[in-house]
């Protein structure tokens, strides 16, 4: 696992060197010297870049509602085919310009940067947040100078007969107490325990249920339902890792919750499906009727029966009525005057 890890690491080593320097950046010149406060700031920025995305994915869910009739008459269509299923859905997709993957730009993207902060709240951060305290620590427990930070050793050695952690496994709080701390956590290049790591978690995950829910609203269920399962798999992990990485993602949820509000105000609530718009009056409207179903067939024909010519359609939008029987003469009874 440690050379996986390195290898890793060494992929994305310009990526953590440039976010750590925006890091460094926002740390110094824009929340007053609070590392916990800079995680926030990378947070923001990372999601205001992917605004644009993020209005791509709204329109891309819209559109797939707007469509879900004629998808799911494909799929009614080629159900003892699945391949068949799948190929034509993806035609439509195609000539409908719909990208169903849209989705999950957004959360993609935003995965170099959390890997990025996850490697450097192990390492190459805590050469900044600790300071040369991490240098004077490192000097007594292995009994020598530590003039340079290629020095200090990443994995834990045995030195002097006692075994001395590396760098991964020590948090700046044990270096250089009150270094590392953001709000109630202690250590947020280390992982959180107790009542701390309880804490967070109940607000990661009420905060991405909020998120995703407010997100995926006009998403297909089976979709839905997916995102909704992603707290769990996160926090099966995330819980052994430095607390920094949970204030990322808390963060990313909250912007998620104040884009999505935004976005509603500003553009409206998503397109209802054909066949259940409302009318001005309550009723089905254009294609719809009172319950949300379907009406009959506008002219009078029953399903898979040419429509009557001059039938007249009365009482309501898709109520047509078959026009009447031709009078009889009645029989006049005597004789003509």
């Amino acid at each position: 696992m440690p050379i996986f890890a390195n290898v890793i690491e060494s992929a994305f080593s310009p990526l953590i060197n440039l976010f750590e320097s925006i890091m460094v950046f926002i740390h110094a010149h824009l929340v007053g010297g609070s590392w916990g406060l800079a995680i926030v700031g990378l947070t923001v920025l990372t999601r205001a870049v992917l605004v644009p995305l993020t209005f791509k994915q709204l329109r891309s869910m819209q559109e797939m509602q707007r469509m879900a009739p004629q998808i799911n008459t494909l799929k009614e269509k080629y159900k003892d085919d699945k391949q068949r299923q799948q190929q034509e859905i993806m035609k439509f997709y195609q000539e409908n310009k719909i990208t169903p993957l849209a989705s999950c730009l957004p959360f993609l993207l935003q995965l170099p940067v959390f890997i990025s902060l996850f490697y450097m709240l192990r390492t190459d951060l805590k050469f900044d947040i600790c300071g040369q305290q991490l240098r004077e620590y490192y000097s007594r427990e292995l009994h020598r100078p530590i003039t340079k930070n290629s020095q200090i050793p990443e994995h834990a050695l045995t030195a002097m007969g006692h075994t001395v952690k590396g760098l991964t496994e020590v948090g700046c709080n044990v270096v250089a107490p009150g270094s590392a701390k953001f709000l109630f956590i202690p250590d947020i290049t280390y992982k959180a325990t107790g009542a701390v790591l309880i804490v967070l978690i109940a607000v990661y995950i009420g905060s991405q249920i909020a998120s995703t829910l407010m997100a995926t609203a006009s998403a297909d269920p089976n979709q839905r339902r997916m995102m909704l399962l992603l707290p769990l798999v996160i926090v099966a992990f995330l819980f052994r890792y430095p607390a920094g990485l949970l204030v990322y993602w808390i963060t990313t949820n909250l912007w998620t919750i104040g884009q999505q509000y935004f976005i509603r105000q500003r553009m409206g609530p998503s397109p209802a499906a054909p066949g259940k718009r409302t009318g001005g009056d309550g009723t089905g409207g254009d294609g719809g009727s009172p319950n949300g179903k379907p009406d009959a067939p506008r002219g009078g024909g029953s399903k898979g029966k040419p429509a009557l010519a001059g039938v007249g359609v009365a009482g309501g939008a898709g109520s047509a009525v078959p026009p009447p029987p031709p009078r009889r003469k009645k029989k006049r009874s005597g004789r003509r005057r």
